[in-house]
């Protein structure tokens, strides 16, 4: 290990005390002297290192140089003997450098940072000046660099600003021509403006004359009124004429006079020429229903869905529903999820109504009857997109209405005496029904029909 000159001084102090930098250490030059400090600190020993470096020995040289930079550059600048230790290093690793800079006489290729580096490491003769020098150098280069960063900025500021003006330019021609084009919209818009105006001015005149025509219409048909009324009177006291002459005629017939048979013949006759002249007169139409047609009766060779159910017929017997199904005009509506899930429970809801839906479907182009499905649309978190089948019904009760209450609106919604028949098994669906003059069945007779054609 080097050992220091006498008084505990290296080899160099003296010259140190001579020369000193005047100005601080250029920050190009400070950055590569720590990083050739920190490339050596690892060749020494922890014994070599000053006392507050040597917390940092363990650590790589890029770590050493940013953590530990400030207390190098003041160990290498008060510590003369680290400094000395730090110069040999450096002059093991790059001897060529560190001899022409102790010479006086750098390289003219070598890079100014380095030189003054290398300089303030070894503190040669004139190590101020290099250096200062190099300093100066430096700050040349970043002027330069800096300089030609500006000319690059301005020449990039200037494309801008010729882009921004080619994009205003075109922005302006553009907004110049939208300009254009909203103003002929806006001419387009008054004319079409100008003749709805005219077109409300037209319908409104033409609203009057058919005001006035509907004024002197109801006059007219007012006369009209008032004219056949002036007609009705006039009839019914000839009416009571023709009445008082029969009756004349009628005690001259009880008293034996002929002649007055005679005038009660002609009288009669008169009565039944006005009778027939008022009847063309009022248009009356021709007599078509009889007295006896509005009493409610069965008439014979027709049944009604409890004529087929006093039938020996079982209650679970297809055959029922094939001879109710066989009624003229008959309306069958099925309580869907009440079959869906008597019939085929675990199977999700969609699937449940697309197979009853299709079974239906085959069931109303067999039979011919009018088919209508309900399901309750409280099951449904959302509307359901379901085309129906051919010959099927599909309803969904609305929010607050059950598909029982649904049902009883179909049936009371039918006239008095078309079959219909209701397949459900909720006993209180087929009560409510068979009241309202349906036919209830259970949903399991349904399933075995559908069963029987699938």
């Amino acid at each position: 290990m080097e050992q220091p000159a006498h008084g505990g001084e290296p080899a160099g102090a003296a010259g140190d005390a001579a020369e000193a930098l005047d100005r601080p250490l250029p920050d190009g030059v400070r950055r590569r002297v720590v990083a050739l400090v920190s490339d050596a600190f690892g060749g020494l020993t922890v014994a070599e290192l000053p006392a507050p470096l040597r917390q940092y020995a363990r650590f790589t040289a890029s770590r050493r140089a940013k953590f530990a930079g400030n207390a190098m550059a003041a160990a290498l600048e008060s510590d003369p003997l680290f400094r000395q230790r730090i110069g040999e290093r450096f002059k093991e690793a790059q001897p060529e450098l560190a001899g022409a800079v102790e010479t006086g006489a750098p390289p003219a290729a070598a890079d100014p940072v380095d030189v003054a580096a290398a300089a303030y490491v070894l503190r040669p003769t004139g190590w101020v000046k290099l250096v200062a020098a190099a300093g100066e150098e430096a700050q040349r280069a970043d002027a330069e660099r800096a300089d030609e960063a500006g000319r690059r900025e301005l020449e990039r500021l200037r494309e801008e600003v010729a882009s921004a003006k080619d994009r205003g330019r075109a922005e302006t021609e553009q907004l110049r021509h939208d300009l254009e084009a909203a103003r002929r919209e806006a001419e387009s818009l008054h004319r079409k403006l100008r003749s709805a105006q005219s077109d409300v001015k037209r319908g409104e005149a033409a609203l009057r004359r058919i005001g006035v025509e509907i004024d002197t219409v109801r006059s007219e048909a007012a006369a009209q009124v008032s004219a056949a009324e002036s007609e009705t009177r006039r009839l019914k006291a000839r009416l009571g004429e023709v009445e008082a002459a029969l009756e004349a005629s009628r005690r001259a017939a009880r008293e034996g006079r002929s002649v007055e048979d005679m005038r009660l013949r002609l009288l009669l006759d008169t009565v039944l020429d006005a009778a027939q002249g008022l009847r063309r007169e009022l248009a009356l139409p021709p007599v078509s229903v009889h007295p006896a047609d509005t009493v409610d009766a069965v008439e014979p060779g027709r049944m009604s869905p409890k004529d087929i159910a006093a039938r020996a017929l079982s209650e679970t017997d297809p055959a029922l529903l094939d001879q109710l199904l066989a009624l003229p005009q008959t309306h069958l509506v099925v309580d869907g999820y009440n079959v869906t899930k008597t019939g085929y429970p675990t199977m999700p809801l969609e699937k449940q109504r697309l197979r009853l839906l299709g079974g239906l479907s085959a069931l109303a182009a067999r039979s011919g009857a009018e088919v209508t499905c309900v399901f309750d649309g409280a099951e449904l978190a959302a509307p359901v997109l379901l085309a129906p089948p051919r010959g099927v019904r599909v309803l969904f009760s609305k929010p607050g209405v059950t598909a029982d209450e649904l049902i009883r609106q179909l049936v009371r919604a039918e006239p008095p005496g078309r079959p219909v028949v209701v397949v459900s098994t909720d006993r209180e669906v087929a009560d409510g029904v068979a009241k309202a003059g349906a036919r209830p069945v259970a949903s399991a007779l349904l399933l075995k029909r559908l069963s029987r054609m699938s």
